[in-house]
């Protein structure tokens, strides 16, 4: 699902440090992995790098089937339609209601209006926003707004969900069901990589965990611990 062999990426000159070094990597497709490692490790360059937003100075990238050495930028967008991204800090579109966010997902991609009316109360009640349809971002919680984007995200049916610190703004509580529909979104068959600081949740989860630091991978255990 998804495979990086000797993946190097360097920005700027090419005797800058390198923002991720030689790292080798394979996700199987249905698994949830956890990634995690100190602010500047290589997390976010690496998420880049799987999304095509950067492109690796060195190294092989494969995902879903799709290799990136080949991959024209025409295809960009179908490459993107098998990957949701959720953020630390939402996104959302304010003037919009949770029924028009998550329906812009599908209006970019061209779906017809039917089709739309029909997938997306599906997938607002899979994220447990059913009644909350017609209100806008302002009205909801940090939990809830968290929740429209996890929506959006999957709402074209992603075969894998990157969260890239989706807990990092909220409490505990907030937090801890956020991960719970991570959790069930895996269950369905979507592969999940988590970013994360939040060592309650690497330690309580109990799944995969690999860990990046200086740009390169120290650790990965199948049934991991963090410790910052």
């Amino acid at each position: 699902m998804i495979l990086l062999d000797r993946v190097t990426k360097t920005y700027g000159k090419k005797s800058s440090k390198p923002a991720v070094s030689r790292i080798s990597l394979h996700i199987q497709a249905k698994e949830f992995v956890i990634l995690v490692g100190t602010s500047g490790a290589g997390k976010s360059t690496l998420l880049k790098l799987l999304t095509r937003e950067e492109k690796p100075s060195s190294g092989k990238i494969v995902v879903g089937g799709i290799d990136y050495d080949t991959l024209k930028d025409k295809h960009i967008p179908l490459l993107r339609r098998k990957i949701g991204v959720v953020f630390q800090d939402f996104k959302l579109l304010p003037q919009r209601t949770v029924f028009e966010n998550v329906a812009f997902a599908l209006e970019i991609a061209g779906m017809t209006n039917r089709e739309i009316k029909n997938t997306v109360p599906k997938v607002i009640e899979l994220v447990g926003l059913k009644g909350k349809e017609k209100q806008f971002p302002h009205q909801l919680s940090g939990g809830e707004r968290q929740r429209v984007a996890i929506a959006r995200a999957i709402v074209r049916q992603p075969k894998i969900l990157i969260a890239d610190e989706p807990t990092g703004n909220l409490d505990p509580k907030h937090s801890w069901d956020i991960v719970r529909l991570l959790e069930k979104i895996n269950k369905y068959g979507t592969t999940v990589l988590l970013t994360t600081h939040n060592v309650d949740i690497v330690n309580k989860l109990k799944r995969r965990v690999i860990t990046i630091d200086h740009g390169k991978i120290t650790s990965d255990q199948a049934v991991g611990s963090y410790k910052q």
